[in-house]
This record gives structure tokens, C-alpha cells and sequence, in this order.
């Protein structure tokens, strides 16, 4: 299966919300590498997202349409990177 990674970041209510807690239970269970952090502005997290394409557009999908319970996404920038080897079930929270 073909790899694919990408940084993205998610804007909206997606902070005080758990909203990295549950991105990184999606990400495992997804089997996915990489990590997600808060940004500074209080408003947006950034996520690089590592793995077998099908499931990088599933966590995609999950950022966008189903978040953490009280979030409210309200714009994503997704940039594609060439892979380069994230541990696969290696995604984790930066602080």
C-alpha cells in the first residue's frame, strides 16, 4: 500500500477540548506515525500524520468531521510531505 504523510493544521474550538488527547487515540488506533500539538494563537493544533494512505485520509477525515466532543473545527490547511518513516503506531502529543 502506498505511504502518505502530511502536516495539517486544524482551526476552530480544538483547544481545552481534549481535542490532542483523542487525535492520538485515533492515530493509534489508525496504526499511524507522527504527532499533534497545540499552537501558540490558542485557536488551532498542528498535526503531521504518517502511514498507509487509506488510513491518513481516514484520521483526515476524522480531524475535519469528528474531533473530540465539544470541538467545532472550522478550517484545515493540509499540506502533503514526502514520507519519510514515522514508527508506525508512533503517534503521539508534543508539548
Amino acid at each position: 500500500m502506498a505511504k502518505k504523510r502530511v502536516h495539517v493544521v486544524v482551526h476552530g474550538k480544538v483547544q481545552g477540548v481534549y481535542f490532542r488527547m483523542y487525535a492520538q487515540a485515533e492515530g493509534q488506533k489508525l496504526g499511524l506515525g507522527g504527532w499533534v500539538k497545540n499552537r501558540p494563537d490558542g485557536v488551532s493544533i498542528e498535526t503531521a500524520i504518517e502511514g498507509d494512505e487509506e488510513k491518513v485520509n481516514q484520521m483526515l477525515h476524522w480531524l475535519e468531521h469528528e474531533g473530540s466532543p465539544g470541538s467545532e473545527v472550522t478550517k484545515i490547511e493540509i499540506r502533503e510531505e514526502r514520507p519519510f518513516g514515522e514508527t508506525p503506531g508512533g503517534y503521539n502529543i508534543r508539548y
